[in-house]
């Protein structure tokens, strides 16, 4: 897969996509597939982002298949609204990008259903979406979920003795665990999915060190992350090129069923795709196991 690009994306005409995130990578992946001919729900939860993305795909795409989807990861009836709203709309869907995060708010902060911030949205908001959209995606042609993870992964670890951060919150290592659950997530639903008959793909992505607006978002502008992104973006590689490994899981004819995917250079922080092997504590299938099962308990959704 040497120096793949959106060049390399086979034709995606009659495919249907839901991506989360307006902007930055979730942008990237809703333009390239949308040029590729996919139909693509681009999904967040600010409508005028979404409107605004929307638009200005349109106008760089003609012809462009794409509409806004209100989803907000950080409350569970809204996942559950937004997934029967699209059971109306359509009967099957192919592929699933979950992509959407925040990063490292300084503060502790709560979902409205009382998760810490980061693990409720990046992970379970994620973990309870593919829940609900699952029996489209059983109906898809050669369905597709691809999960971003975080080059923070390789620190990360499952506190279960903590899971919510409530006895001791550091931004960076909730994060971390975030985008740990986020791969772990990843394999343990392609395992699930082939063990149970699903015929649905699952891989795992990250974009190494990529120049959005999730740092700054999180952290805020005149953190040291933040200004490391505003005033030195040359450490940052750009949107469109982070957005490629999660591309080629998502498109490729030969991309691997329960594989991870990154940059291949400068140890993963940036380049084109390939494939990558998963920290060695990302392979434990035990832990898997319970995180999946406390996942279900918290979010009550089931993938039967």
């Amino acid at each position: 897969m040497a120096k793949w690009t959106t060049e390399n994306i086979p034709s995606q005409s009659g495919r249907s996509a839901v991506i989360t995130g307006t902007g930055g990578l979730g942008y990237e992946h809703t333009l390239a597939l949308t040029r590729a001919g996919a139909s693509v729900v681009i999904a967040g939860r600010n409508s005028q982002k979404g409107a605004e993305a929307v638009a200005a795909i349109k106008k760089a795409v003609a012809g462009a298949q794409v509409r806004f989807g209100k989803v907000d990861l950080a409350n569970l009836a809204s996942i559950a609204a937004f997934a029967a709203q699209l059971a109306q709309e359509q009967d099957s869907l192919d592929l699933l990008i979950n992509n959407a995060a925040v990063m490292n708010p300084p503060q502790r902060r709560a979902t409205s259903d009382g998760f810490e911030l980061q693990f409720g949205t990046n992970y379970l908001g994620h973990f309870a979406l593919t829940a609900h959209l699952l029996p489209l995606l059983k109906k898809g042609r050669n369905p597709r979920v691809v999960t971003l993870s975080s080059i923070a992964a390789r620190q990360g670890a499952i506190n279960f003795d903590d899971l919510q951060a409530e006895r001791g919150y550091k931004p960076m290592p909730v994060y971390s665990q975030s985008k740990f659950a986020c791969l772990m997530f990843a394999l343990e639903l392609s395992r699930r999915s082939k063990s149970a008959g699903w015929g649905v793909q699952s891989m795992g992505a990250h974009p190494g060190i990529t120049r959005t607006d999730l740092i700054v978002n999180g952290s805020g502008r005149w953190s040291a992350a933040g200004i490391m992104r505003r005033f030195l973006p040359f450490l940052f590689q750009p949107a469109w090129q982070g957005a490629l490994p999660t591309l080629y899981a998502a498109t490729d004819p030969t991309a691997r069923n329960g594989a991870y995917y990154g940059p291949d250079g400068m140890g993963g922080t940036r380049g084109y795709p390939t494939e990558e092997t998963p920290p060695k504590q990302a392979l434990d299938t035990a832990v898997a196991a319970r995180l999946w099962e406390r996942s279900l308990d918290l979010t009550g959704v089931t993938f039967e």
